[in-house]
């Protein structure tokens, strides 16, 4: 196989001699790994090669960090230059230069000694602020190089056996309940325990002066930390810690080839740490296997209310780590889980040390798996394990792809939010039934962004971005693939009926019902307006002059898309959705300071982002104009001389002449509560009237002789 992914792009900008000393030119990629020679007179000086075509670890971004590094015959680190990231940490706080400055420090670096060292044979150079960051390259660097100094035989190091023999799985019919000696005592549960003393004595070793200064107070004999792992998928010992319920819970969690990692502390340290709320990413604690590095996500994380195992201690800390499917890991293998400790020496700077937590599942929790059985013809089948990928996932007995099997575990959910968009649906094509009750419409809107905010939105996370557009557009015009967008079930559902409300109502069912970040603004609203809290309604000159602010955002964002991708979803934080919902406000402080003050003039003009920021709306707003049908229903006197509706209209959708403006309209319904008010619409008031004098002319009622209700004045 050729040299394929990015590789040769990154070569062109980046002369040979920055990464192999004395090299003038890269020669032809190799045949069977993505690795070219560095030459110079026709001689190869060294090996080049791209870490991400090597290694997935990603970083805040959630994106492989791309590093060039170089490697001499010896296996010994060359060069390293950091030629493409989309870390937002980086690009919001730390100049790029620094970054660079501590990849450059690996030149030199012998990954023989590593490898006999299992990685960590170098001091880790961290710098504050971006801790996961710079792992995350230290990983992808090591493990990498490992791989192409094994792979090419560099420094002698030896390519990797294959495994041969039947492999090991989890066994499913292993469900015996046990207490927590038993688990403790078979190794079900493994624990590392350190006190004050060894935590002191470690930085001691570590030989750096400040850290020293700063020894952790108090006695020795404290304990720092004491921290339990589990492999929480495997039934018994899930079944065990967790009880059915919880552990039922997990297994629907998962998806296909995931797996459960249960993690237990307590002690003066974190293993947690609130690091994790800047970026939805864990710098404390990461799972490591051969070359198998994975740092967990805020999405990939349970919090556990009890342990049920009988004689089991009290825990501060009580989480599970969900392992993705496609990193590799093998639970039938041993793994650690490695504990960053941390000790401020100043305002801002730190020192790291490591500590590991070796974990092996006992062989009583596994069984051999049953080799496929070969084709008919005498061949192998051409479906294997290895080719299971989240794109197209059929193996040879038909069991259904991938996305299938996703949403046949998240069925509830699915119920749930097609119930929720019936309902909906229900009420837009009945809405003139509906809006009679302005009591029924009331509340029922209020229950439904209430659905929309705290199940839909802070619960499964079902948050639609215009990063979805940008990004469903890129993949239309390159690979597109349905099974990529069915991964995710809630959010296809969405897109699905945003999609058919477009044809109907316009923008307006999605941003107007189903937006979680919307309804959040709504519901604030509400709660200010109970408080009363001034509201503030924008002269119209300057209303219709602000709302094509968030058609100009969506523009640029469009733009940008077509240059990078990853530089359009990098700007495209303007939207607070992440934050406000995804994150749930644990995040750094300027994004969350972005989001609450959004929130807080959204107290004085009602859908204030909504109205003049949003590029989400902005995108929805243009294809909208397709809709096939008008469903608002206006008087002739609207507009002139009643302007009631326009006045009320939470978004002044309505134009000052009475016409409704589609790409505005958010759907509320409240203008068809006041379309038939017989007590707020001065249509309708003066139809009851003259229905009232008819009746009473022929004798079918008798004349009120009580004071007639005041008409409204048709200006208001």
């Amino acid at each position: 196989m050729a040299a394929t992914g990015e590789l040769p792009t990154f070569l062109a900008k980046v002369p040979a001699g920055e990464i192999v000393p004395g090299a003038t030119s890269y020669g032809a990629p190799r045949e069977d790994v993505p690795v070219v020679p560095a030459m110079a007179d026709g001689k190869t000086l060294g090996w080049v090669f791209l870490t991400s075509d090597f290694v997935s670890t990603t970083g805040y971004s959630g994106k492989p960090i791309h590093t060039l590094v170089g490697l001499n015959d010896d296996a010994v680190i060359t060069g390293v230059n950091l030629v493409k990231h989309s870390e937002p940490i980086v690009l919001i706080g730390i100049p790029d230069s620094e970054i660079k400055a501590v990849t450059e420090n690996y030149t030199g670096l012998d990954l023989k000694v590593e490898e006999a060292a299992g990685g960590s044979a170098h001091e880790l150079d961290i710098i504050s602020g971006a801790t996961v960051t710079i792992m995350v390259i230290d990983d992808s660097i090591i493990r990498s190089g490992l791989k192409v100094a094994r792979a090419i035989g560099l420094g002698g190091l030896a390519p990797d056996a294959v495994a041969t023999g039947p492999k090991k799985i989890i066994d499913p019919d292993k469900k015996e309940i046990l207490d927590w000696n038993e688990l403790t005592g078979d190794g079900s549960v493994r624990r590392m325990s350190l006190d004050v003393a060894q935590v002191n004595a470690a930085f001691v070793a570590q030989g750096d002066a400040k850290a020293i200064a700063r020894p952790e107070p108090g006695p020795e004999t404290d304990t720092y930390i004491d921290m339990y792992a589990a492999l929480a998928d495997a039934p018994g010992i899930g079944l065990s810690l967790l009880g059915s319920a919880e552990y039922n819970n997990l297994k629907a969690r998962l998806k296909e080839g995931e797996h459960a990692v249960l993690m237990l502390g307590r002690g003066r340290y974190s293993f947690k740490g609130s690091g994790y709320v800047r970026g939805g990413i864990f710098d404390r604690i990461q799972l490591i296997q051969d070359d198998v590095s994975v740092r967990f996500r805020d999405k990939q994380h349970v919090r556990i209310g009890e342990i049920t195992a009988e004689g089991a201690p009290a825990f501060t800390e009580m989480d599970i780590f969900i392992i993705p499917a496609d990193v590799g890991f093998d639970p039938a293998k041993e793994f650690r889980m490695q504990l960053l400790a941390q000790r401020a020496i100043g305002a801002i700077d730190k020192v790291f040390l490591t500590f590991d937590l070796g974990y092996r599942l006992p062989d009583s929790y596994l069984k051999s798996e049953t080799p496929a059985p070969a084709a008919a013809n005498g061949t192998a089948p051409q479906a294997t394990a290895s080719s299971v990928t989240t794109a197209a996932i059929t193996d040879d007995a038909g069991e259904p792809k991938l996305w299938v099997r996703i949403w046949q575990t998240r069925k509830v959910d699915v119920i749930i939010l097609g119930t929720a968009l019936a309902i909906l649906t229900g009420v837009f094509f009945f809405q003139m039934q509906i809006t009679r009750s302005e009591r029924f419409t009331f509340w029922f809107r209020i229950a439904f962004l209430t659905f929309t905010l705290f199940w839909l939105g802070w619960t499964q996370n079902a948050q639609l971005s215009v990063v979805n557009v940008l990004a469903f557009f890129s993949s239309v015009t390159t690979h597109f693939s349905w099974d990529a967008f069915l991964m995710d079930p809630l959010v296809f559902l969405l897109w699905f009926s945003v999609a058919a409300a477009l044809l109907f109502w316009g923008r307006g069912a999605y941003c107007g019902w189903l937006c979680p970040f919307g309804a959040l603004q709504e519901l604030t609203n509400r709660i200010a307006k109970v408080c009363r809290i001034p509201q503030f309604e924008v002269p119209w000159g300057l209303h219709e002059r602000l709302w094509p602010i968030k058609y100009m955002i969506f523009l640029a964002l469009f733009g940008l898309s077509l240059y990078s991708l990853d530089v359009a979803e990098h700007y495209a934080e303007v939207e607070p959705f992440k934050t406000a919902i995804i994150l749930k406000f644990q995040r750094a402080w300027p994004f969350v300071a972005f989001a609450i003050v959004l929130l807080i003039i959204g107290l004085f003009v009602e859908r204030f982002y909504c109205r003049y920021l949003c590029p989400l709306g902005a995108a929805l707003a243009i294809p909208a104009r397709m809709r096939m049908f008008d469903w608002l229903k206006r008087y002739r006197e609207c507009g002139n001389p009643c302007k009631r509706c326009a006045n009320e209209c939470m978004v002044q959708a309505i134009h000052p002449e009475g016409n409704i403006n589609p790409n505005e309209c958010l759907n509320c319904l409240h203008c068809q509560v006041l379309y038939q008010h017989d007590q707020k619409c001065p249509v309708c008031i003066k139809k009851a009237a003259k229905r009232k004098r008819f009746e009473t002319q022929i004798g079918i009622a008798k004349p009120d002789t009580a004071k007639p209700a005041a008409v409204l004045d048709p200006a208001e």
